[in-house]
């Protein structure tokens, strides 16, 4: 047993470890380009109930912009200041950086689809704005806020320009009722395109925050190049060579797949090489890795190392990578644009607006000068185009309309958008709604009469409403337990992993899960085996499996179970009858069948688009006559069905 004294040593020292690492939170704090404007804007905070703000990456203005109203006592008892972010990553890490900030964790938290980490004391909460547009749902003037942060206004998600409005009128409502405690706005953003957003919110007032801090050595290759893939590894491979330890590179890539392929490559390469460098540690990041894995790429940098970040454009924005002194920037995004005409969704690469390069320019600058490498000429970047276009103009839009309906909005287009999306896309998607059986609608200007118990029960997930509807179908024939797990698989990226060289040896270790009646109750079986095994590792390394994709879906299927039990949903199994489960998917997602034709190709039947099913189908070879597929998606090769249930 250790003596008193010993204890008190030891508690000694954790309270100068802890005061040490106050004073270097402090110190970091002052040095934050927006800490020297503090007073200035409070002042404005105190005159006004709505105005922008414009910080440069680095300005410190999402960490610091709520702590400063808090600290002003600018927020109201009893009530809180929400803070959106587009992205659950970025929600995560900044409400833990900011709650060691304030040294109170308990009063500030997250908020992110199927995860909620607030509580009665929480007085700033960052949450994703598909969260925010969903508490809108229950409660349209946003009573729990005295202040609401709209942060990365400039990526303009479909659902951020939903939240725009509902915000907006959220606003109105608390002035018009004469409520003591109005609504007050902040819309924050990186790039220059203020007077837009102020235009929107009433010619509110424009605020600056000048100065990034520190600067960024932005470089051009000289050619235009074949393959940007392979001009990222040698750009990573000559810095790492060429620079000293714990100057961390960063590089931007378009996705999941590709990030896989060349963290493989890097670290093949990395042990092979006998060149004098630093260790490398290879960390890649995108949006379906668990929250744990994510949180290691904010792990500080060991002597004598280097991390070697490959990230999707999560990293793009507010998140803040230690160590980060290179930026290799692929100049290159997957994009979904979707076609309401066909149902179509084109998933391909494209090169990224001149505003997200130089959003991806400032991670550099972010503890110290730094440098940006640019896989395009000054030629090829000069004809980008000035800004992406806001996501509401290119994607699917039904469940963010079916959530509008449900906070009362009727006439979706008369909803006062920053941007109105394409009335081809608000058409399909309320066509899609009324076929679903959510909502009522007479034939004059496609306005919705009415949102159906159906409707209702649907808008209470945060899912696809197609899936939601073949929950809810599931109720009938008994088999819900089986349908929430497929939609839980379905929810997050495919768990299925097939290595370069290795496709035959990885389908051959899944062929006690390959079911003749297709994709959908494969991963059915996978799931059900994944959870029954002894040694989850194991299992997935056997399978050719991804396990934080499979432990994703677990958390999505708890979650989904606690809707269901919320909203008085039966939970029910059919054991082994699948051919349930197959009814309760053509249910919800009748629009999505497909027939086969003579020429040996599929034409689907709602939108007459010509398909081929997935090679990585389970139904590649077979042909069934009818399909019922999950997606439409056009590659760079041909057009596929993914995945498919016969």
């Amino acid at each position: 047993m250790p003596s008193a004294s010993t204890k008190k040593a030891h508690h000694e020292i954790q309270v100068n470890q802890n005061s040490e690492k106050n004073r270097e939170i402090a110190k970091q704090r002052r040095e934050l380009p927006i800490a020297a404007a503090r007073l200035r804007f409070l002042d404005q905070a105190n005159k006004n109930d709505c105005f922008v703000l414009i910080g440069e990456t680095g300005s410190g203005k999402t960490t610091q912009i709520p702590q400063f109203l808090l600290e002003g006592g600018f927020n109201r008892p009893g009530q809180c200041i929400g803070v959106t972010q587009p992205r659950r990553v970025a929600a995560i890490s900044l409400s833990q950086r900011v709650g060691q900030e304030i040294g109170n964790d308990y009063q500030v938290g997250y908020r992110v689809r199927f995860e909620d980490n607030t509580g009665p004391g929480t007085k700033i909460i960052y949450q994703t704005d598909g969260m925010l547009l969903r508490e809108a749902m229950l409660d349209p003037s946003l009573s729990k806020y005295s202040w609401i942060i709209l942060d990365e206004a400039h990526e303009r998600s479909v659902a951020t320009d939903i939240l725009f409005g509902v915000i907006k009128d959220a606003q109105t409502k608390r002035k018009v009722t004469k409520d003591p405690h109005p609504l007050k706005i902040i819309v924050m953003s990186a790039t220059m395109d203020a007077g837009k957003f102020s235009e929107y919110f009433r010619n509110c007032p424009i605020l600056y925050v000048i100065g990034r801090q520190h600067p960024v050595n932005v470089r051009h290759v000289t050619e235009t190049q074949d393959s940007y893939e392979d001009a990222v590894m040698k750009s990573i491979m000559k810095l790492h060579y060429d620079t000293p330890a714990k100057e961390d590179i960063l590089a931007s890539l378009t996705g999941q797949e590709e990030i896989e392929t060349i963290a493989h490559n890097l670290r093949t390469v990395l042990q092979a090489t006998d060149r004098p460098c630093p260790k490398g540690i290879v960390v890649p990041l995108y949006a379906a890795q668990q929250v744990s894995v994510q949180q290691k790429v904010f792990a500080p940098t060991k002597e004598g190392c280097r991390k070697i970040i490959l990230s999707t454009n999560i990293a793009e924005t507010s998140l803040t990578i230690p160590g980060v002194k290179h930026v290799i920037d692929s100049c290159r995004v997957k994009a979904k644009v979707h076609q309401a005409s066909t149902g179509l969704d084109i998933l391909h690469v494209v090169k990224i607006s001149q505003a997200q390069a130089w959003q991806r320019a400032g991670r550099a600058g972010r503890d110290s000068e730094g440098n940006c490498y640019r896989m395009l000429t000054r030629n090829e970047f000069d004809r980008l185009d000035k800004e992406t276009v806001p996501e509401i103009m290119r994607c699917s839009i039904s469940t963010v309309i079916l959530q509008m309906l449900s906070i009362g909005i009727t006439n979706v287009s008369k909803f006062d958008f920053l941007d109105p999306p394409p009335q081809d896309a608000v058409e399909g998607a309320l066509r899609q709604l009324h076929l679903l059986g959510a909502i009522e609608m007479s034939d004059a200007e496609f306005t919705v009469t009415k949102l159906t118990e159906t409707g209702k029960k649907m808008a209470a997930f945060p899912i696809d409403p197609r899936f939601t509807k073949a929950i809810l179908s599931a109720v009938n024939l008994g088999c819900t337990e089986e349908v929430i797990t497929i939609v839980a698989m379905l929810s997050g990226d495919s768990p299925i992993v097939t290595p370069h060289g290795k496709r035959v040896e990885a389908a051959a270790s899944r062929i006690q899960f390959t079911s003749s009646e297709g994709d959908h109750i494969s991963l059915l079986k996978i799931y059900r085996a994944f959870t029954k095994s002894n040694n989850d590792k194991e299992f997935c390394s056997a399978h050719y499996l991804q396990r934080r994709n499979l432990q994703f879906a677990q958390e999505v299927r708890k979650q989904l179970i606690g809707l269901c039990q919320k909203n008085q949903i039966p939970i029910q199994s059919c054991v082994g009858n699948t051919d349930l489960v197959r009814q309760a998917l053509a249910e919800g997602m009748f629009t999505n069948v497909a027939r086969l034709t003579r020429d040996g190709h599929y034409v689907s039947l709602d939108s007459k688009q010509k398909a081929h099913i997935h090679p990585s189908s389970v139904l590649f070879k077979n042909k069934p006559e009818l399909v019922i597929f999950t997606e439409l998606l056009a590659t760079q090769k041909k057009l596929h069905e993914i995945p498919v249930v016969s």
